[in-house]
C-alpha cells in the first residue's frame, strides 16, 4: 500500500531541449504518513510533483514510482488518479464553462466508476464546501474562474475531501493564504490524514504550514535530490538556518 520512488530521475521538456531536474530521488510514503518536503525556489520540488502526477512535460529517465507495487511510470494520468493519486496544483487551471459541482461529480464518477447518489452527494458537497468556508452558491461557478488565490486552495482540498484517494500530493498548497485560510486549509488536510490511512507528500518552502500540519518526515531537497531528511525539529532547524548551508554543499559536490 506504499508509494515508492526509487532513483528518479526527471527530465524537464524546454525549447533547447530536455534539461535533467530530479538526480536520483528515493522516498517511501507509507499509509498514514505525511512527508514535508523543504527546499529554495528551482530546487525541482513541483518537478517531482508533476513527474508523480503524470505531467507530459516532464519525463521519467530511469527510476520507478509505485502505487501498491503498480509501476505509475506505465499508467496514463487519469489511471493514476483511479490508482489513488491526487495533486493538488501550486497554480490551479481555471476552466471557464464547468461549474464546480459539475467538475467534482464528473470526477468522482470516474474514480469511482459509478456515480455518485444524488441526494447524498449534493449535500457531501455542501458540507465539504462549508468546512472549507466556502458558500454553497459557489458551486455553480466555473473552475477555478475568477477565484482568488485563497479559494482556489480551499476548492482543491475540497477535491481531497471529496474524492478521498490513498496519496495526496499538495504542491506549495500554502503559496499565496493569508494566515485564516492556512488554518482553514490546514484543518481540511488534517481531516484527510484523521482517517489513519492516508499519506501526504507535502511540498512547501515554508514552516509556517507546519505549525498546523504535523510531518512525521522532513527532507530537504536542493539541486533535484533530497540531501538530508528528519523528523519535525529539521524544520524548525530550517526556520532558523535557511538553506544556504545545504545550496553550498551541494555546489561543492556537484
Amino acid at each position: 500500500m506504499s508509494l515508492v520512488i526509487n532513483d528518479l530521475h526527471v527530465d524537464v521538456l524546454t525549447e533547447d531541449g530536455p534539461k535533467q531536474i530530479l538526480k536520483g530521488v528515493n522516498l517511501t510514503i507509507n499509509p498514514g504518513e505525511v512527508h514535508a518536503i523543504m527546499g529554495p525556489n528551482g530546487s525541482g520540488k513541483s518537478t517531482l510533483a508533476y513527474a508523480l502526477a503524470g505531467h507530459p512535460k516532464y519525463q521519467i529517465t530511469s527510476g520507478s514510482v509505485t502505487l501498491d507495487g503498480k509501476e505509475l511510470n506505465e499508467l496514463s494520468v487519469d489511471e493514476r488518479a483511479r490508482a489513488g493519486l491526487f495533486l493538488a496544483m501550486q497554480y490551479p487551471v481555471e476552466v471557464p464553462g464547468v461549474s464546480v459541482s459539475n467538475f467534482l461529480r464528473t470526477a468522482k464518477t470516474a474514480i469511482d466508476g459509478e456515480a455518485p447518489k444524488v441526494r447524498t452527494w449534493v449535500k457531501e458537497v455542501n458540507q465539504a464546501m462549508g468546512a472549507l468556508g466556502l458558500d454553497s452558491s459557489f458551486s455553480a461557478r466555473s473552475l477555478n474562474e475568477g477565484f482568488s488565490g485563497g479559494e482556489k486552495k480551499r476548492a482543491e482540498i475540497v477535491q481531497l475531501q471529496l474524492l478521498n484517494p490513498k496519496y495526496a500530493i499538495l504542491d506549495e498548497t500554502d503559496s499565496g493564504l493569508d494566515i485564516d485560510a492556512l488554518r482553514v486549509v490546514a484543518d481540511g488536510v488534517n481531516r484527510y490524514t484523521g482517517q489513519g490511512d492516508r499519506g501526504v507528500l507535502l511540498i512547501t518552502h515554508y514552516t509556517r504550514i507546519l505549525n498546523y500540519i504535523k510531518p512525521d518526515f522532513v527532507h530537504v531537497y536542493v539541486d533535484g535530490r533530497v540531501v538530508t531528511e528528519g523528523g519535525p525539529e529539521l524544520a524548525a532547524k530550517l526556520e532558523e538556518t535557511g538553506y544556504d548551508a545545504y545550496i553550498a554543499a551541494a555546489r561543492a559536490n556537484a
